[in-house]
């Protein structure tokens, strides 16, 4: 828990339906706002306030269900190919405040974050039999970058391995989504979940929207573009540890048929998420994996021809998570 030094930075409040959240300050004005129900991010608004995440105007807070928008946990798995719930259980459990966080290096100079945990259950136990932690920090940058870092533990004490797929679900908030491009995908083979995860190879010089998109871009760069021309600016995405990343607007149709989604809301939202999706991860007992993602505001001349996207995470621009 935040000590009274770090009130400035951490809050804990209640939040929808009494439900227990957490809001990271930065300095500057930039905020987060994170649910301890789901581990999930629901907000993340720059020094004017002004959101840079969609959340629907209908998502629900009703525990056991998902909540529309933000950025939710999908673990064990991402999508519905098995007997679990779809994109897996994380996102549909309470969460605690983690009270012994694992060591970040010294030189994080992030003071507006907060660390979670996530640990199996006898509730769990029922549909998928392995014991883990899965640790996350959420973090808010010098420069209102949010960052989040997650760590995935096999706590098996039968010797058992246990395999697993990943994504932070991330739900920007766009102006108008037919003014909206993805650069740092060109080229790359996508599987095609409106075709029944059919492998094709992405021909456009970026990625623009007409009707629905629902793909899972397979070795990814570590960083890509959101590009915004109505509101002049743009998202940079950069991750590490998660190779591919899935794009999702579900569009007109398909919006009129979620209950917790509004009619025309697709028009101001976009999923671009860093993900491990086709080649599933596996841990034996002891074993961890890391994955973390970054999302930060660029100015709005950023193009592909900067993007450099075979590059690196910048660890020196600014180090996030643990």
């Amino acid at each position: 828990m935040a000590s009274a030094s770090e009130n400035i930075y951490v809050e804990h409040v209640k939040g929808v339906n009494g439900l227990d959240k957490v809001i990271l300050r930065e300095i500057r004005g930039w905020s987060a706002e994170v649910y301890l129900y789901g581990g999930q991010v629901t907000s993340w608004k720059n020094e004017r306030r002004e959101e840079l995440l969609f959340l629907s105007s209908k998502a629900l807070f009703q525990p056991p269900k998902p909540v529309r928008g933000g950025i939710p946990i999908c673990f064990p798995q991402f999508g519905n190919l098995d007997s679990l719930e779809q994109h897996g259980f994380a996102r549909n459990r309470l969460w605690s405040v983690d009270p012994d966080p694992p060591p970040c290096s010294s030189h994080t100079n992030s003071r507006a974050f907060i660390d979670l945990i996530l640990r199996h259950s006898e509730e769990e136990a029922k549909i998928w039999s392995h014991r883990y932690e899965l640790r996350l920090r959420v973090a808010l940058g010098p420069a209102g970058d949010l960052m989040l870092t997650s760590r995935i533990r096999n706590t098996n004490t039968d010797g058992k391995s246990f395999t697993f797929t990943f994504a932070y679900h991330t739900y920007f908030f766009v102006t108008d989504i037919s003014e909206v491009r993805v650069e740092g995908l060109e080229t790359l083979d996508y599987l095609d979940n409106l075709q029944n995860r059919e492998r094709f190879t992405e021909q456009g010089d970026a990625i623009t929207f007409e009707s629905e998109v629902d793909k899972i871009y397979l070795s990814t760069p570590t960083k890509i573009a959101i590009l915004d021309h109505e509101r002049k600016r743009t998202f940079e995405l950069r991750k590490d540890g998660l190779p591919d990343a899935v794009v999702w607007n579900p569009w007109d149709k398909k919006a009129k048929a979620m209950a917790d989604f509004g009619d025309e809301e697709y028009k101001h939202m976009l999923c671009v998420e860093a993900a491990c999706v086709e080649k599933p991860i596996t841990l034996k007992p002891g074993e961890e994996w890391k994955g973390r993602q970054e999302i930060s505001i660029v100015p709005s001349s950023y193009c592909s021809g900067q993007l450099d996207p075979r590059g690196q995470l910048d660890l020196r621009r600014v180090t996030f998570g643990c």
